[in-house]
């Protein structure tokens, strides 16, 4: 009987360098999602650059599978296969709508979901509320203050959190919200967004700047018409996954919001929580679009105008689940300790359960319960020419930077003969030259040092004057940064300069 051929392993090593903070997104056609001899097999992309993955239960390092799209199939094993891993399945579609998502399945508590039903009722809902959303005031404030430098803005925003205490009612804080997000977004208008130069000719002129937050196209958020709020709108997808399983993993009902009213085919709570961490994905983009250019292949535009994010740009950003659902797990516990019942005696034996940040362990062992900042993966740096990925510090490829010192250099000329072309240029210039005119014929040859000839000035001044620097020389004889720069070439000045210069290198009799 022949040996059976032993299934091919694709070494861990791989598996590593392909997840990015413990997500993989899969894009393309026809994606597979299945289960083979206790393994997770995993097949996507698109024609010739097809991948396929393969973990073990072991090691694997998976924490979340992010589907882009809805072409292929996953299969039943497979779904318990993450569930047995803790790893969470999420499905999106790339205009930034979450299409399904399941993370592990935990212990439902009854009464925390009365509780939470009756929040309204109860006055926890509007604690809850006022809570949230001062932390997206704060959160705005901090965007506009520090990255946008608009104070003014800043202060207003400040002002509407100031008042949030004094509220009573929802459609209070919900007016002061909408307010803070009014003035917000208005200090994003005028925002630039870079591309490099090369894609320039095929970048539309509504994508250089980031414009309002509503689309022209559906009058909201929606179907976003430029890359920056098509960036948004998928960030946002994101983190409205990672709130929904947030919720879920605590037991409570995504669907049941206090600020979001109950609407068909939305988990209001998962929007709710998503309030707080808003911020932080405004941060992480406007720190991307400030500080590096967006290529062109990163976006498509459809025939009614809607911006789409490529596949793979989408599966780039796909890795910041994990900062998310680190940013979204405590204001998560916090919402369920709010809503537990009050009936229960308010011990650390019966509060809710930290799975998401575990603060009720490592307070059992003295360790101190710190706020976790969420870790956004890094943008790389690109040209500003071509759109190449360089090295941090650098603005420019090599190719790239001589064409563009070329251009400033050929710029700064143009700008200078324009200059000295001036009326007011030649006026100086003129002024100049009388005044070198009348110092040269005053001059008087015989109040020259005797010893301060010209076989002296050759030989012990002038070598000497080379390691003076031109701004010295310019101070010392009152001549130009030009003329002295030749001087210090060798250029023989008149000779009523030379005793001056003859001091300034310490040359005397």
């Amino acid at each position: 009987m022949a040996a059976t051929q032993n299934v091919s392993q694709v070494p861990a090593s791989h598996n590593s360098s392909v997840l990015r903070h413990g997500v993989l997104s899969l894009f393309g056609y026809g994606i597979q999602v299945r289960v083979d001899k206790g393994h997770l097999i995993v097949e996507d992309g698109i024609g010739a650059e097809r991948r396929r993955f393969r973990f073990p239960r072991v090691g694997h390092g998976l924490e979340r599978l992010i589907v882009i799209g809805s072409d292929g199939m996953i299969s039943l094993a497979a779904l318990r296969w993450l569930t047995d891993q803790d790893a969470a399945f999420v499905m999106l579609e790339r205009d930034g709508s979450v299409l399904a998502t399941t993370g592990p399945v935990r212990p439902s508590d009854a009464k925390l979901r009365r509780a939470q039903a009756f929040a309204a009722q109860s006055g926890a809902g509007l604690v809850i509320a006022r809570e949230l959303i001062s932390r997206k005031l704060a959160g705005q404030e901090q965007v506009v203050r520090t990255k946008l430098r608009d104070l003014p803005t800043a202060d207003t925003i400040a002002r509407f959190r100031a008042a949030l205490p004094n509220t009573t009612r929802l459609d209070e804080i919900r007016l002061l919200e909408s307010q803070g997000a009014a003035i917000y977004w208005a200090a994003w208008r005028d925002v630039p967004i870079i591309f490099p130069k090369a894609d320039l000719i095929r970048v539309p002129d509504h994508w250089r700047i980031f414009g309002t937050r509503k689309s022209p196209l559906s009058g909201s958020p929606r179907l976003a018409a430029n890359p920056a709020n098509a960036m948004l709108n998928y960030l946002y997808a994101l983190l409205e996954a990672e709130s929904r399983l947030a919720a879920a993993a605590l037991g409570l009902d995504p669907g049941l919001g206090v600020i979001h009213v109950d609407t068909r085919a939305r988990d209001s709570l998962a929007c709710d929580l998503m309030e707080a961490i808003r911020p932080l994905v405004d941060a992480y983009v406007l720190d991307w679009i400030l500080s590096q250019p967006l290529r062109r292949e990163w976006f498509f535009e459809r025939r009614d105008g809607n911006c789409r994010l490529m596949a793979q740009f989408a599966s780039r950003l796909a890795e910041t689940a994990q900062a998310w659902s680190h940013a979204v797990g405590p204001v998560a516990e916090w919402v369920a300790q709010q809503l537990w019942p009050t009936s229960r005696r308010r011990t650390q034996s019966n509060l809710p359960p930290t799975r998401l940040t575990q603060s009720h362990r490592r307070e059992a062992k003295g360790i101190a319960s710190a706020p976790i900042v969420p870790a956004s993966p890094r943008v790389e740096n690109l040209c500003r020419g071509c759109g190449k990925t360089i090295r941090d510090g650098r603005t420019h490829c090599a190719n790239c930077a001589v064409t563009s010192a070329t251009e400033r250099f050929v710029n700064a000329a143009r700008i200078g003969r324009v200059a000295a072309r001036s009326p007011e240029a030649r006026a100086r210039h003129a002024e100049s030259e009388r005044h070198h005119a009348n110092a040269r014929s005053s001059w008087d040859a015989s109040s020259q040092p005797a010893w301060l000839t010209s076989e002296v000035f050759s030989q012990k001044v002038e070598p000497l004057l080379a390691d003076i620097s031109a701004s010295a020389i310019r101070s010392r004889i009152g001549v130009s940064r030009w003329y002295a720069g030749r001087i210090r070439e060798g250029y023989r000045p008149h000779p009523r300069h030379w005793q001056a210069l003859a001091e300034l290198v310490k040359v005397c009799a």
